[in-house]
C-alpha cells in the first residue's frame, strides 16, 4: 500500500534512518548486533528494500525507546525547526522520557528559574571538564 507516494519499505527506511541518526547508532555492525538480527537484513531494511515482520518492528521500536508506528508510518515533514539539527535535538528530548520531563517542568518555570537552571547546568559542565584534564 502507498501512502503519499511511498510504500511501506520506504517509510520504515527513512524512518529507521532518522532514528538511527538520532540515537548515534550509525555503525550498521554493532546496531545488527544490538539487535540480535543479521547485518545484511538490517541493511536491507534501512535501504529499503525488505520490510522487516512485526516481531522485528517491536524490537527496533524497544530498542529506540519509540512506538511501533513511528517506525512504520509516513510523518509529515516538520518544518517549523530552522535547522535539521534543531529537529533532531527536538525529536532526541521526546524519546527520552527523562529529558522530557524536565522540558515539561520548564514550562512553568520562570525565567529567574530558567537562569539558575542554566547556571547550574553550566557549572556541572565545567567541574566535568575539569575532571577530565
Amino acid at each position: 500500500m502507498k501512502i503519499n507516494g511511498l510504500g511501506n519499505k520506504e517509510i520504515l527506511s527513512k524512518n529507521l534512518k532518522m532514528y538511527i541518526d538520532i540515537n548515534g547508532k550509525n555503525d550498521r555492525a554493532e546496531l545488527a548486533k544490538d539487535l540480535a538480527v543479521p547485518y545484511t537484513t538490517l541493511t536491507d531494511w534501512i535501504n529499503g528494500t525488505s520490510y522487516p515482520r512485526i516481531d522485528k518492528i517491536e524490537l527496533m521500536a524497544r530498542y529506540f525507546k519509540i512506538l511501533k508506528s513511528d517506525l512504520i508510518e509516513e510523518h509529515e515533514e516538520n518544518y517549523y525547526y530552522i535547522s535539521e539539527d534543531t529537529r533532531m535535538l527536538a525529536q532526541e528530548l521526546s524519546n527520552n522520557a527523562a529529558l522530557r520531563s524536565l522540558m515539561d517542568a520548564s514550562r512553568n518555570a520562570t525565567p529567574e528559574d530558567l537562569e539558575i537552571t542554566k547556571n547550574l547546568l553550566l557549572s556541572l559542565k565545567m567541574k566535568e571538564q575539569k575532571g577530565d584534564d
